[in-house]
């Protein structure tokens, strides 16, 4: 194979990446062509480049030969292969589904459970005792990379374990006392935690959008709270108070994300604070409520009414939803922006209030349901409102 060299001292080929491949413009001055070192007249040559598509040859003597610049290339990639845009949806959308689904199941669960088993510190203990079987099980199968904790990295995500404890100690203690729906519609003011405490521990100032969004969550919340049939002081405070935790969880983690070098991924930082929380929790329970786990008090539990077979049925499947819907979110959180990931949890508390409101045929006065609906919108206007970015800041001399 012969190589053609193409050298012009007044102008270069010039390639259009945007035209048809098969056609290259020249310019008119003339070129000298080079074949091995001995140099030919390039009427006829060029004559025959302009009319073949592929700039190929063929002759007895030369078999191709190749014009440099006139084309480019196929890079080979390495990389594999993507899933088409339509799999991607469909895999979303059921990773969606299954958030809600679960979900709606742990509240119906748990709420059964709380019913006639009053003891949330307890059953808050049984659920992340169950998850942290679940979760060992998973990095001793290698399904998900087991973390490196070391002392000082341990010592940054104590605070995080507290404040997930806490978290979901109030939100049981609330769900055991109001309606699932009331519980939800409380904790639609997560926003303005957020908002509050990003500014008091990161600096991170609020646009106008951002605060007008507020208004309406505060003013809905504050409606439906009026209207509330279970409303009672226990459960709305204990709610609110789960907020408090759950976001200061939240911008603690984001604090800790930033600033360590070689930071947990997110389901590992769930886990690690998950197992914290259970050898926490375990003695406060003990020392709270008292051993309520064994089969003496059991028995005595059972010779009163309570069906101890259906209560261990659903103290399972409340645990293993609660664990499900928590990895979940955090593999949708690894696929979508945090902003979508938030449009979504607003759908999620929708899902959740309207179907708890069915299931348990909860009163809903019409106030009631306004107020709900009016801090919901103002939850997906925050989300929108976190979308727009502030205008950067020109120094004017």
């Amino acid at each position: 194979m012969q190589t053609l060299f193409v050298s012009s001292s007044l102008s270069t080929p010039r390639f259009h990446p945007f035209q048809n491949s098969h056609y290259h413009s020249f310019s008119s001055s003339p070129l000298r062509l080079t074949i091995d070192g001995f140099s030919c007249p390039s009427s006829s040559l060029f004559q025959t480049v302009r009319k073949s598509s592929t700039f190929l040859l063929s002759n007895p003597k030369i078999s191709s030969f190749r014009v440099f610049a006139a084309s480019v290339p196929q890079a080979q990639s390495d990389e594999p292969t993507q899933p088409s845009g339509l799999v991607q949806s469909l895999q979303l959308g059921f990773m969606f589904a299954s958030w809600y689904l679960l979900n709606i199941y742990f509240n119906i669960y748990n709420k059964q459970v709380l019913k006639v088993y009053p003891f949330p510190a307890t059953v808050t203990a049984f659920q992340f005792g169950f998850a942290s079987l679940v979760i060992n099980l998973i990095w001793t199968l290698n399904l998900h990379p087991r973390p490196n904790i070391s002392r000082s990295k341990l010592v940054a995500i104590l605070p995080l374990a507290v404040a997930h404890t806490l978290g979901n100690l109030l939100t049981n203690i609330s769900l055991g006392k109001v309606a699932v729906s009331f519980t939800h519609t409380i904790k639609a003011m997560e926003p303005f935690f957020t908002v509050v405490l990003s500014s008091l521990l990161l600096g991170e100032i609020p646009t106008l959008w951002v605060l007008s969004s507020l208004l309406p969550i505060v003013g809905g919340v504050a409606l439906a709270s009026m209207t509330e049939v279970s409303f009672n002081w226990i459960g709305f405070s204990t709610a609110m108070a789960s907020n408090l935790t759950n976001q200061s969880r939240n911008v603690l983690s984001k604090k800790l994300m930033a600033n360590e070098e070689d930071a947990l991924d997110n389901i590992n930082l769930y886990s690690v604070i998950t197992i914290i929380s259970f050898f926490m929790l375990l003695p406060f329970a003990i020392f709270l409520e008292g051993v309520k786990f064994t089969p003496s008090y059991l028995q005595t539990a059972a010779s009163q009414g309570l069906n101890v077979r259906e209560l261990c049925i659903r103290s399972v499947l409340a645990a293993f939803c609660f664990h499900a819907y928590q990895q979940v979110s955090y593999g949708i959180l690894e696929k979508v922006s945090p902003v979508t990931h938030s449009v979504g949890n607003c759908v999620k508390r929708v899902v959740v209030i309207v179907s708890s409101v069915i299931f348990f045929q909860t009163p809903v006065s019409p106030i009631n349901a306004l107020g709900t609906a009016i801090a919901l919108v103002g939850v997906f206007l925050y989300s929108r409102a976190k979308r727009i970015k502030p205008m950067p800041k020109t120094n004017t001399a």
